[in-house]
């Protein structure tokens, strides 16, 4: 190109001359003036500053020369001309056109920015002068590169519009045309892997299925690159260190619509590790070094091995201070015995210290609330694991949708380094608002707040104020997880509810309660915690249906003076906890795991006397690198019953803390609340059972064949036991920048939800057709279980979830549902 600039001003030069007459008879002379004509945008003073003559000069044709060469490099002008008028030199110049807008038509395979971008590197953009001799370069680069991506048809032509004021539109037509497909992929000179393997493991395709909708066949120059380091890299990690690719042809058919491509490979020997040896600064650790080294004598050499090590050595180092360790990987390769000796060079370099830690993007969260998060600290050392540690906290406080690191060196030192944290905060709590109507709630109001990040103070607060046709509630809570510099936390809540489990198609209950609660917690480790706190609760419970189940607890805590009252309890709890967590991070985590184990139990002298245990416990499996296949297990152990006496009988478990299973967020495919046992009535026609006089059992006037068990509906029990067995999948269509709000996974859940304390021999007294009726509701074998496919969405307005699931295994009173809806809870 500059080459040409130069050949051009010469030729411009000579013509200049010839044209004055000079070329035969150009005497030198000494310039009194120089005049630079044509000039729009370029000012005279810089055009002046361009041309090495200045008035007083004795010019000739050289300097002439060097005066044009002068003024065409400064890439202003296109058109350049020189003459005297007797001592004044007169340059005439014709400047390059300034481009007003640049436009792309007939493009589909590339994007528009792509393409401004490819341009910007060339100096194409709006607002600088046009450059005419580029113009045929750009043409040929675009066509190269849809030649790259199989598209041998395309052309480019670039049109240049002329606008007033010397501007022009620069306007890039495209004409794509049709992609060159792949027709056949041969592997020549393998003999150890098959053909089918090889090509099985390209990213290139000569074969697609007709069911696969996302697959093509088309060739791109990028993708056989990669599929041979892909090749290659298969090859060492199975000991062929001297496997090569030693060329690739790309053939086209005559008609220019396909391609056959051919890879010729020699695979050479498989060859084994001689031995290992460690050099360099090994800091007084070599025998700690030499101990970690996933690399022994004897083991088949594998590149994939030689890279982790080196990976591990420098984490190691990165925990000691030593932020930029050299360490490299030498093999020397005996041909003969097939053997590799290993040589790693340590190179720890110079210890690194952190000056400054910095955070970025938290628009609400406080720095204070990130920085008490952290492990590594200002002023120390620099350590790889604390800087990890910090990250992983981060991203467990389920506040932040990504959190990503940053070590810069400080400019003019060498052992001083700032580490950036940047984040991309996420929607941390719940908000609801609204009128409603349902043909279960009816008219409904809701309003709601739920913040795990309140006001970026990393406090957790809310209020819940609800009320529709079954259900009317109030709801304050706060928690502050720093009450102490150690990380003590406390929080409490004040809660009213009013329940008609009628209105929501459960067995007839009322149930008005209120209550206050205090809580705390205290971290033991770094992953484990303890919590505990107390509470009131005041229950009275109403219009109890006489179902067998609800009056196992009516029996004993009724007034035998006033059969019909309502039942109030007070009762006083203490709650004790434990949690665990390696999550990597608080809102869909991909590795990692989670305990948790809390219980709650009423204090002796309570009206009720009883008790609660649960334990979660999930595990997150990575199947990828990036975490896009995850295999998550979980699962949930819960018991509760009643302890000590109340007037000579036992107590048991209230109804309403009953467990209860199926729905979005455990065993999927059957409705909400509606696995496990079901209430049921004993009556003669339609004449329920009610208590006799002395309270024992049930009198039922009449002949006792002509008994009936009538059923009712779900109440829950006090035990209960799910898994859940989950594939995480990357989530199709799409874009990448959501794939951290967006979760899809395909699932297999079982469980079952009984009642220890039901006895089925009791009630063998009854009809046989009518025992037979019954089903064993303190069987825990009763085992449910379903599998589908579940989408989760962190949005705006809170978390949502989708489930698509069929029962697997049910029983013949289960309420199974396909589709289910949630929002506010993902798990």
């Amino acid at each position: 190109m500059r080459f040409n600039k130069l050949f051009a001003s010469m030729v411009l030069v000579g013509a200049s001359l010839s044209g004055n007459g000079w070329a035969e008879t150009f005497q030198p002379f000494e310039v009194t003036d120089i005049q630079v004509q044509g000039l729009q945008r370029v000012a005279l003073g810089a055009a002046l500053l361009t041309i090495p003559v200045k008035v007083g000069d004795t010019v000739d044709e050289l300097k002439l020369q060097q005066a044009i060469k002068s003024l065409y490099a400064s890439t202003n002008f296109e058109h350049i001309e020189v003459r005297r008028d007797g001592g004044v030199l007169v340059v005439t110049v014709k400047e390059r056109p300034t481009i007003s807008s640049v436009t792309f038509e007939g493009n589909k395979d590339i994007k528009d920015e792509q393409l401004q971008e490819s341009l910007d590197g060339s100096g194409v953009k709006v607002g600088e002068s046009l450059d005419r001799t580029m113009l045929a370069g750009i043409e040929k680069s675009l066509q190269d590169f849809y030649y790259g991506v199989g598209k041998y048809g395309a052309k480019v032509e670039a049109e240049v519009v002329n606008l007033p004021r010397n501007r022009v539109e620069l306007k890039f037509n495209f004409t794509e045309g049709l992609a060159a497909e792949i027709k056949q992929i041969n592997v020549v000179g393998n003999k150890v892997i098959t053909d089918a393997e090889l090509i099985g493991m390209l990213e290139l395709k000569d074969y697609v299925a007709w069911w696969d909708l996302f697959g093509e066949r088309r060739y791109q120059k990028q993708k056989l690159q990669a599929d041979l380091e892909t090749v290659k890299t298969f090859y060492h990690n199975r000991g062929y260190i001297r496997f090569d690719v030693t060329s690739t042809q790309v053939a086209m058919t005559p008609d220019r619509k396909g391609l056959y491509i051919t890879i010729n490979v020699d695979e050479g020997e498989k060859y084994t590790v001689k031995d290992v040896n460690l050099t360099g600064d090994l800091m007084g650790r070599e025998k700690v070094m030499k101990a970690i080294l996933p690399i022994k004598a004897g083991d088949t050499y594998n590149g994939a091995d030689v890279t982790f090590a080196e990976e591990m050595y420098g984490k190691y180092l990165g925990r000691f201070g030593y932020a930029y360790p050299e360490v490299k990987t030498y093999p020397e390769i005996n041909d003969e015995t097939k053997e590799v000796s290993l040589t790693v060079s340590i190179q720890p370099g110079k210890r690194v210290y952190v000056r400054n830690i910095n955070f970025s993007g938290n628009q609400v969260t406080k720095d204070e609330v990130l920085r008490r998060e952290l492990r590594q600290m200002e002023g120390a050392w620099l350590n790889s694991a604390q800087v990890e540690q910090s990250k992983a906290r981060l991203n467990r406080l389920g506040f932040f949708e990504t959190v990503d690191t940053e070590t810069l060196q400080v400019p003019g030192t060498d052992d001083l380094v700032d580490i950036d944290f940047k984040v991309k905060e996420q929607p941390s709590g719940s908000f609801n608002a609204g009128v409603g109507y349902g043909t279960e709630s009816g008219m409904s109001l809701q309003f709601g707040v739920q913040q795990s990040n309140f006001l970026g103070t990393g406090n957790q607060a809310g209020i819940n104020l609800n009320t529709n046709k079954y259900s009317k509630n109030v709801n304050l809570s706060f928690t502050d997880p720093y009450f102490t510099k150690d990380g003590v936390s406390l929080g409490g809540s004040i809660y009213w509810n009013e329940f008609d489990a009628h209105e929501a198609n459960l067995e007839r209950y009322q149930n008005s309660s209120y209550g206050i609660a205090l809580n705390s917690g205290f971290p033991i480790n770094e992953y484990n915690r303890i919590n505990g706190g107390v509470g009131f609760r005041h229950n009275t419970i109403s219009e109890i249906s006489a179902y067998e189940q609800a009056l196992r607890f009516y029996d004993i805590y009724r007034d035998a003076d006033h059969p019909d009252s309502d039942l109030a309890f007070n009762n006083f709890e203490l709650n004790l906890g434990w949690s665990r967590s390696t999550l990597n991070r608080g809102t869909f985590p991909s590795d990692g795991s989670s305990q948790r184990l809390s219980t709650k139990v009423t204090i002796p002298g309570s009206d009720l006397q009883y008790f609660k245990a649960d334990f979660d416990t999930s595990f997150y499996f990575p199947l990828s690198r990036n975490h896009k296949w995850v295999v998550l297990t979980k699962a949930r152990l819960g018991y509760g019953n009643g302890y000590g006496q109340f007037n000579d009988n036992d107590q048991i478990l209230p109804f309403w803390e009953n467990y209860y299973s199926g729905g979005s967020s455990s065993l999927r495919g059957f409705k909400s609340n509606s696995v496990g046992p079901r209430s049921f009535y004993l009556s003669r026609g339609l004449e329920p059972c009610t208590p006799d006089a002395t309270g024992d059992g049930c009198y039922l006037p009449g002949d006792p064949n002509q008994v009936q068990v009538n059923d009712g509906r779900s109440i829950g029990g006090n035990a209960i036991a799910t898994a859940s067995f989950e594939v995480i999948v990357p989530t199709p269509f799409l874009d990448e920048a959501y794939s951290n709000s967006v979760r899809t996974s395909f699932f297999f859940d079982a469980g079952n939800v009984w009642d220890t304390e039901f006895d089925y021999d009791s009630y063998k007294y009854l009809p046989a057709h009518e025992f037979d009726k019954l089903a064993d509701y303190s069987d825990a074998s009763r085992i449910r279980a379903s599998a589908g496919m579940s989408v989760q969405w962190l949005s705006p307005m809170g978390p949502m979830v989708f489930s698509l699931a069929w029962p697997v295994k049910e029983y013949e009173d289960d309420e199974t549902e396909i589709f289910s809806f949630n929002i506010g809870k993902t798990f």
